[in-house]
């Protein structure tokens, strides 16, 4: 009977110990990653305001050739959506839709998982001038709810998002600087 006691003591210390961390992780994280263009910011942002052009510099858009992608709306305006729908556990289904555009300076995003988790995520692109080039930002606002935040402490956002985002932003510069 001790010795059932102990193993049910065990159990729940390492159920617990888990939860009681999770209280004191973050839960929200940031991932933003920027490249320099050598061509001039209206150009830039007149390319990265279209939603459908991520399909030519986004690591996640090739990462399935055979994924259905369809379009709702009007590419470029507040509300166009972009949905994915693949086959492939680490490319799954979603959408991204535009929630806001600062002409010339920004577009946000708001992006919702549906498999292979659902989840709801926001990210940004942004345009700055650096002289006669444009530098472009990346960003990806991303959350984990109470308990499974505690992943955070196991995962590295900054690189698993931070090096996917740079791969896109190097092939969206080899594009606009052809």
């Amino acid at each position: 009977m001790k010795i059932l006691k102990k193993i049910l003591l065990v159990i729940v210390i390492l159920i617990a110990l888990p939860l009681v961390a999770a209280l004191f992780v973050k839960k929200a994280y940031t991932v933003e990653r920027e490249v320099v263009i050598a061509k001039p910011k209206q150009e830039v942002f007149a390319y990265i305001k279209l939603l459908k052009n991520q399909n030519e510099f986004s690591k996640w858009a090739k990462m399935d050739p055979d994924m259905v992608k369809t379009f709702k709306g009007e590419d470029g305006t507040v509300g166009f959506v972009s949905a994915w729908d693949s086959k492939k556990d680490d490319v799954g289904a979603g959408e991204q839709t535009i929630a806001k555009i600062t002409e010339g300076e920004r577009v946000d995003y708001n992006l919702h998982f549906i498999r292979p988790f659902e989840s709801d995520q926001t990210c940004y692109l942004s345009t700055e001038a650096v002289g006669d080039q444009t530098k472009v930002k990346w960003g990806f606002n991303g959350t984990m709810p109470y308990p499974m935040n505690v992943m955070l402490l196991m995962m590295d956002m900054e690189k698993m998002i931070g090096d996917d985002l740079q791969t896109g932003l190097n092939n969206l510069k080899v594009i606009m600087e052809k």
